[in-house]
């Protein structure tokens, strides 16, 4: 009689069912969940939000870039140029105390964005996704020892 070899038992084939599922889309409701988050942000800046709203299409831009670099997506250089401005300008206005609003120009410019970013929620692989987020974090975490060295300095 033969033997059946139990999944459970072999790390080897654990790593192979995750390695599988790195290369699938991420499932439908999670994709809708996390654009939507980015729409609602979007949205709330054209008319007066807050700087959560900003940092998450800060957020979403480092994203959308690090994902369309792997190869989902697009971006004319263009297009992340107005964006860049319109991110920039959003900060500048919001940390002097001008509110957290973007201008006509600046929403048009981030609506592209994100337009690009919810399709790459919906079609890139996990594994895309996941070492652009990796990056964010890194990014993250350099931002936040740059400003410890700073105020030790």
């Amino acid at each position: 009689m033969a033997r059946t070899i139990s999944f459970a038992q072999h790390s080897q084939a654990g790593r192979a069912r995750r390695s599988k599922s790195m290369l699938l889309p991420i499932p439908h409701a999670v994709a809708n969940d996390l654009a939507l988050q980015v729409h609602l942000a979007l949205a709330a800046l054209r008319r007066g939000g807050s700087g959560d709203d900003a940092r998450a299409l800060l957020h979403a831009h480092v994203l959308a870039q690090s994902i369309a670099e792997a190869g989902y997506g697009a971006f004319e250089p263009e297009s992340v140029r107005a964006a860049d401005a319109a991110l920039i300008a959003c900060f500048e206005r919001g940390n002097t105390g001008g509110g957290w609003q973007l201008d006509d120009a600046g929403f048009e410019a981030l609506a592209q964005l994100v337009t690009v970013y919810d399709r790459q929620l919906h079609s890139a692989p996990l594994w895309a996704l996941t070492e652009a987020s990796e990056r964010l974090e890194r990014m993250g975490a350099a931002d936040v020892n740059a400003r410890a060295i700073r105020k030790s300095a």
